[in-house]
């Protein structure tokens, strides 16, 4: 299996059961509240994780190699991008999604989680000009249908659907955090991780305080962080590892299969009962995934002359990172350090990844 492809598909296992369980949360935790508790526990775990990771690095690097250890940090150019990333994916989203699931069964709203994946390749391929060919677009398509399969059953017999409405909308600017955070996903995918969960969980726990929450049990706290770090935390880091190595539109539709994991335990822990349509929009969304598990994307293309910092390793096979190092390396694998790209051109299968992002 493709390492993007695992770590997209990891994310969305973690991510998916993270919905479900915020759910048994809900009735306790004010909506803005968890959300602030769920991003202050990933962005903590991350950052104790980010300063132990780069102490031990720096301990095993020698002397020479020293300055190598940060190559792959954020630089001030990515602190706009960060931000944005932040504000749509860190605050909005999150708050959406808490106030969607306060009225919304699990189970449909993990499977309207799905569409997340097709709104981020919507903006991928016609605000971000990534490729797409008919087998991705048909993919995305069972997944629409079966989204609003799912959102019709929850139309009331008056009025707006303000549930499915709020995830949906949750989903919009989670769509926008995933193409914005692919401008940056060469970069630490643990520091861009750490850094938005820290500070969209001081400001959406700020905001539950002033708005007058309490602050719940320790239990609770404890739980939602560890939800927080595994769902929103680690999931992050990963789907950002997916992002450099797919690109937005395919680590999206790979992440699709996160309602999966949090309808099935939606079913099996919390108990709620479906229908027929929520099965037929199941189905529609495994097709949708399988079209887009099974394509392949192969044809000429040309790399311009470009330069970058990223985590990488030395393959014989991999024709772009065949590149010298103007310090003493040591042989350590997977290292990180600025290195220029040559111009080449060739054919082989590829993703929209850091080094595949031509025109077509």
């Amino acid at each position: 299996m493709h390492q993007g492809v695992l770590f997209a598909l990891l994310a969305a296992a973690l991510f998916g059961a993270s919905t479900p369980f915020a759910k048994l949360l809900v009735g306790q935790v004010s909506p803005v509240m968890l959300a602030g508790l769920l991003y202050l526990g990933s962005g903590l775990g991350l950052s104790l994780w980010y300063v132990i990771r780069h102490a031990r690095l720096r301990n095993h690097l020698g002397n020479q190699l020293r300055n190598q250890a940060g190559s792959g940090a954020l630089s001030k150019a990515d602190l706009p991008w960060l931000g944005a990333v932040i504000l749509s994916g860190g605050i909005c989203g999150p708050i959406l999604l808490m106030l969607g699931l306060s009225i919304t069964p699990a189970s449909s709203a993990s499977l309207l989680l799905n569409m997340e994946g097709v709104l981020t390749a919507a903006l991928a391929w016609f605000v971000f000009k990534e490729n797409f060919d008919r087998r991705i677009v048909l993919g995305m398509l069972a997944i629409v249908l079966a989204g609003i399969l799912l959102s019709w059953q929850q139309v009331p017999e008056f009025g707006v659907p303000w549930g499915p409405l709020a995830i949906l909308a949750a989903c919009l600017c989670w769509a926008i955090d995933n193409n914005l955070t692919r401008r940056i996903s060469a970069s630490d995918a643990v520091q861009i991780a750490a850094l938005k969960g820290m500070v969209a969980g001081v400001v959406n726990l700020s905001a539950a305080l002033l708005l007058g929450a309490q602050l719940p049990a320790i239990a609770s706290i404890g739980a939602a962080a560890l939800i927080g770090f595994c769902g929103y935390g680690v999931s992050l880091v990963l789907f950002v590892l997916a992002l450099r190595h797919l690109g937005s539109a395919r680590t999206g539709a790979y992440f699709s299969a996160a309602p999966f994991i949090g309808a099935a335990i939606s079913l099996l822990v919390l108990h709620d009962t479906v229908g027929g349509w929520f099965w037929l929009a199941a189905g529609l969304m495994g097709i949708g995934i399988w079209l887009h598990l099974t394509e392949s994307h192969q044809h000429l293309h040309t790399h311009e002359e470009t330069e970058h910092a990223h985590s990488h390793r030395h393959y014989p096979d991999d024709v772009h990172h065949q590149h010298q190092h103007d310090f003493d390396w040591d042989g350590r694998e997977p290292h990180s350090h600025p290195h220029r790209h040559l111009p080449i051109s060739h054919s082989h299968a590829h993703y929209p990844d850091i080094h595949h992002r031509h025109s077509h």
